[in-house]
């Protein structure tokens, strides 16, 4: 079975479980009428099957490769990039000012899973290129916007993303890259940079590079740090590639999946760069493209998983091995059921929490509500780490659904997971975000979080009636969740981190099932939606009773473990 588009699982999120018409109803986005996103729903879905989709394995088997200084991208994917880029598929959110479509991030979230399940190589380049139209729109001078933003957001030029360097990874403060003012208002920016996702590509005509630097002056760790735009190539004042930049790509990385996507080792020598926001203070203005990515990755681990879960149940449907109660198909089989059933429960659910995520952000930008701001801040770590444990869990049980098949790489199920288990590390590892929704996103008092738990009891309650093997166990559930928060907030913050990851991974079962109680509230008790649900309830939210004892446990275990302890 080829990879088929969730057009139509995201038409009904938006008309019956996160509604759009929420975000429509603003004066902001009042555009964007159901038949707009109707037709770009569809034709995304035809972008992706026909065009994308048949990229995927030319990726993984025909890698990226430098020669002679000069990235080589694989086999056809210039002209699927071409197919993005002119279809207006990279500036869909972007401001119409520049020539975006001024859409939804809702929309553009849909698009952006539908597209990198079909090839995620290829799909994190736009990616890169959204987030820094995002990061200049909202920190770069008119000058900058003017020249740079209508050729980003046509595809015409790719955008990247540089923070790490060999010494600094998460600790970005410990970076060693300098920049120097020049005479005529650029500046010089020296420096390497590893883990450049897209740092170049033979199919674009210029690759612009934002760079976290320190300038003479600036303090010590992140308080310090200045961003820097740095284009391959420096532009003309018509806006044309001009003379090449003192940047090079010294290697690509040698990576267990994402072959197609080209990970640059960035040489920066003296380059000719602008500062982007102002001096000093250049991680507000990466935070703006790196939260832009943390949704988008999310989306990528969720794309990953309806991709393997499509791949395994169509070999499950093929497969004749053995006796079941149906058929001689494994997908007869209960264990092999149980998986596929699972698989899709919490891609479903890892969606619809990306999707009240990206609602959010567009509600907070809409309409200024520091509520919906704050549910935006809540959901984002939620969704990154959720979504691509989903992408992992899912894809690992793909490959058990092929049985001995899945290690044979012909298959191609072992791609989805050697693919995906980057995004359990990029863009701020699962661990990180765990440790932000349980600090900073609790420096409310817990306040955000409270208000969707209400919300979450709200919807069980109102189910109770007509669906009590459904809501009783979410309102159960929920009621754990509060409990655990309110505990979480009155402790230290060492103990909170203990438990950090448990604590993200119980919000996010509840949060699941809240999702699908929604899902089969709209279509009925003994609908398809419904069956789905229950199977979350009774086999997934469980999860939630021991994810809290986690929780509770706080540090004193793990520190009472010594260094000889563990290496004994």
């Amino acid at each position: 079975m080829p990879y088929r588009a969730p057009s139509a699982d995201y038409q009904f999120l938006f008309d019956h479980v996160v509604k759009l018409e929420q975000v429509t109803a603003t004066e902001r986005f009042q555009d964007a009428a159901p038949d707009l996103v109707s037709a770009i729903l569809e034709e995304a879905g035809k972008l992706s099957n026909d065009i994308l989709a048949p990229l995927q394995r030319n990726g993984d088997m025909h890698p990226a490769h430098l020669e002679n200084g000069v990235v080589r991208t694989s086999p056809g994917f210039a002209d699927g990039y071409k197919a993005v880029a002119e279809g207006g598929w990279v500036g869909m959110a972007a401001d119409p000012e520049y020539g975006g479509m001024g859409l939804p991030q809702s929309v553009l979230n849909a698009v952006n899973e539908m597209m990198g399940g079909a090839c995620l190589s290829l799909q994190l380049n736009p990616l890169m290129s959204q987030g820094q139209i995002e990061a200049l729109e909202h920190h770069a001078s008119d000058e900058i916007k003017a020249l740079y933003l209508p050729k980003l957001v046509s595809g015409e030029w790719c955008g990247t993303m540089n923070l790490t360097e060999p010494q600094a990874g998460s600790d970005v403060g410990a970076l060693q890259s300098r920049a120097e003012a020049n005479e005529d208002g650029t500046y010089s920016v020296s420096g390497q940079k590893i883990y450049i996702s897209w740092g170049d590509n033979d199919f674009s005509e210029n690759v612009c590079h934002l760079v976290l630097a320190r300038l003479p002056g600036g303090k010590p760790g992140t308080k310090g740090i200045s961003l820097f735009l740095v284009p391959k190539r420096i532009p003309n004042a018509d806006g044309s590639p001009g003379v090449a930049n003192s940047l090079k790509v010294v290697s690509l990385e040698h990576k267990m999946g994402l072959h197609g996507s080209p990970t640059a080792v960035m040489q920066y020598d003296g380059a000719t760069g602008w500062l982007i926001g102002e001096a000093h203070n250049g991680m507000a203005a990466m935070f703006t493209m790196m939260n832009n990515a943390r949704l988008g990755v999310g989306g990528q681990g969720i794309a990953v998983a309806e991709a393997a879960y499509q791949h395994a149940l169509a070999y499950a449907l093929e497969r004749k091995q053995g006796r079941t109660p149906e058929g001689d198909a494994i997908l007869g089989h209960a264990d092999v059921r149980r998986m596929l059933a699972q698989m899709k429960a919490d891609v479903f659910a890892a969606r619809a929490i990306a999707a009240a995520c990206a609602q959010a952000i567009d509600m907070g930008n809409a309409t200024g509500s520091k509520e919906w701001q704050a549910r935006a801040a809540l959901l984002t770590p939620i969704t990154k780490a959720f979504g691509t444990d989903v992408g992992i869990d899912v894809a690992q049980q793909g490959i058990q659904v092929h049985g001995g098949m899945g290690f044979i790489e012909e298959t191609g199920a072992a791609q989805y997971l050697r693919d995906v288990r980057v995004t359990a590390i990029y863009e701020g590892t699962n661990g990180i975000q765990s440790m932000d929704l349980v600090a900073r996103k609790m420096m409310d008092g817990g306040e955000a979080a409270f208000i969707l738990i209400d919300e979450i009891e709200a919807n069980a309650e109102a189910c109770k009636g007509d669906m009590p093997e459904l809501a009783g166990p979410l309102f159960s559930a929920a009621e754990t969740l509060r409990e655990t928060t309110e505990w979480l907030v009155e402790q230290e913050m060492n103990d909170r981190f203990a438990g950090a990851v448990a604590y993200l991974r119980l919000f996010a079962r509840v949060l699941g099932a809240h999702f699908h109680l929604l899902a089969a509230k709209a279509t009925g008790a003994d609908s398809t939606r419904a069956r789905l649900a229950r199977v979350y309830m009774q086999r997934l939210l469980p999860e939630h009773f021991g994810l809290a004892e986690h929780v509770r446990q706080g540090a004193d275990d793990l520190y009472a473990l010594s260094e000889e302890d563990l290496v004994a």
